[in-house]
């Protein structure tokens, strides 16, 4: 009868020189010794073990995992091999199998730290972010000091919105380690809580320890062009390319820069240099703002041939298309202003508890104000506003949330990439505050960077001179774009305060001044997918 195995057992003698091999990098001679012992020994647990560490050393990963698959079947009581496993299936970004290995590893080795911690990048780079925040949660309680652990720890609370305890994350890890990037990550957390003086200072200290890091003095310029030192961030952003050129953000945020002062040229050799986020659309517009209308319908039709679901290039071909009486092809969201979508917030009715906390906590939560150039008699808060930890704060974006889905089903059975392609997660891109006093409005324009915008009304002005002061007011042109005729549709609506008015984000919207001494406060924000 055939005897698949040998009768005597695998001897130390055997597979010492698959070990020493191995230990002197030797790694296809290990691959080579263990494939031939593997015939003699076809159920020998170790000699699986080091040949798929062999096969692993040379990147040959695929073999690797079958090989440890193999090992695990003869015996799965070893937690490291299963870990070996994991890691390999990671590298292969195979993360939804690799955390089922790594959870197997820590239920056979509770303490098995480096489990825990490969565990919260897998989860990371799924970005189950709250599952990512356990296990480095759980690495740090095994081992204190684990500093890579917390680095991590802190970003992926920065993800869920959770700045404050992400700010705490990173001053413990600076404890352990002062490093560049760690305060470039603080200075970020501080700019999202909308501490813009604090953000500056833990950019300064990356820049002790790392002067020539350009990412910092692009953020640098960022945080000085909301605090309106305009020549200061200019002067960020030009230290950020001497450094390095072709860094794509800091080419797109002078090109930003040099947009909203008007140098319009400058801006689009910027853009086109940044090949960054919506440069190409954002190109288009300097070309149409500056009457290169030949240059511009070249570089729209071609566009719109590659990208259906930019709600930008749906701004420019719909204004483009109305101006000069031509069809508009562009089926992202034709007819903005059907999309327009009036309701209200029924805690905030009847000058709730709920409404008068919001207030309190808009006049007294410690938030830095931005510039914002099209906002005259007014202020802006920095930072994402539903994001910070004030209760009222985040109550409120749970109704608005309550809202979005209304306005989902409201418009679900419409035939555009609008609607086809909506956000399926409501996740607030940005929000913020908006203070006005007499005079007070914002001059047209539409939210660039956003799918659909809201604006939500907690006091309004009840002295006017005539119906639609402080009203918002929503069109299909807007921004001084060029414009060959007056034909333009617009719509106004005048709200009362609990009221929520949503609209696609292409849609240009202005608010109409006001001359009452009232204050105006509206929360306005924009969604997106992720």
């Amino acid at each position: 009868m055939k005897k698949n195995a040998p009768l005597r057992p695998l001897s130390q003698a055997e597979i010492q020189p698959i070990i020493n091999a191995l230990n002197s990098g030797q790694l296809a001679m290990a691959e080579a010794m263990s494939k031939k012992l593997l015939k003699q020994f076809p159920n020998a647990f170790v000699l699986y073990n080091l040949y798929g560490n062999a096969l692993a050393g040379q990147n040959k990963t695929k073999e690797a995992v079958e090989a440890f698959r193999k090992a695990i079947k003869i015996d799965p009581s070893i937690a490291e091999m299963h870990f070996n496993l994991a890691a390999l299936l990671t590298n292969m970004n195979r993360h939804e199998e690799a955390i089922q290995s790594y959870k197997k590893a820590v239920s056979l080795k509770p303490n098995l730290v480096d489990a825990y911690y490969n565990m919260g990048i897998a989860h990371q780079a799924l970005k189950q972010y709250p599952q990512a925040s356990q296990n480095y949660q759980k690495a740090i309680e095994l081992e204190p000091g684990f500093y890579e652990a917390m680095v991590n720890l802190g970003v992926v609370l920065q993800e869920q919105g959770m700045l404050i305890e992400a700010i705490n994350t990173y001053n413990q890890a600076l404890q352990i380690h002062n490093d560049a990037q760690i305060y470039f990550n603080l200075g970020t957390a501080y700019k999202n809580q909308g501490k813009l003086g604090e953000a500056i200072a833990a950019y300064n200290k990356a820049l002790e320890l790392n002067p020539d890091y350009a990412d910092v003095h692009r953020s640098v310029g960022e945080v000085l062009r909301d605090q309106g030192r305009y020549d200061e961030s200019v002067a960020a952003y030009k230290r950020a390319l001497e450094l390095n050129p072709d860094l794509p953000m800091a080419n797109y945020s002078l090109a930003v820069y040099l947009y909203d002062s008007g140098d319009l040229q400058g801006a689009l050799e910027h853009f086109q240099r940044s090949q960054y986020a919506d440069w190409q659309e954002r190109s288009l517009y300097c070309l149409y703002k500056t009457g290169q209308f030949d240059k511009f319908k070249n570089g729209l039709d071609a566009l719109k041939r590659s990208k259906d679901n930019s709600p930008f290039l749906a701004t420019l071909a719909g204004h483009y298309a109305e101006n000069f009486g031509t069809e508009n092809d562009y089926n992202f969201c034709k007819n903005p202003l059907d999309f327009v979508f009036h309701t209200e917030i029924p805690e905030l009715k009847n000058s709730s508890e709920f409404l008068n906390q919001l207030l309190q906590d808009i006049h007294t939560c410690d938030v830095d104000e931005k510039s914002q150039g099209r906002l005259f008699n007014g202020v802006q808060s920095s930072g994402n506003l539903f994001k910070r930890p004030e209760a009222s704060f985040r109550q409120l974006a749970e109704y608005v949330a309550q809202a979005v889905e209304r306005y989902r089903q409201t418009f679900a059975g419409e035939n555009c990439q609008f609607v086809k392609a909506f956000p399926k997660t409501t996740e607030f891109a940005s929000s913020w505050y908006v203070k006005m006093k007499s005079g007070g409005h914002l001059t047209s324009h539409i939210h660039e960077e956003g799918w659909v915008s809201g604006s939500l009304y907690l006091s309004l002005p009840k002295n006017k001179q005539h119906e639609h002061e402080g009203s918002i007011e929503l069109s299909t042109h807007g921004d001084d774009y060029p414009k060959k005729h007056d034909n333009f549709p617009t719509k106004t609506i005048a709200p009362e305060v609990g009221d929520l008015v949503m609209f696609p984000s292409s849609c240009f919207h202005r608010t109409i001044p006001f001359s009452s001494d009232e204050e105006r406060i509206c929360i306005a924000f924009d969604l997106k997918p992720m």
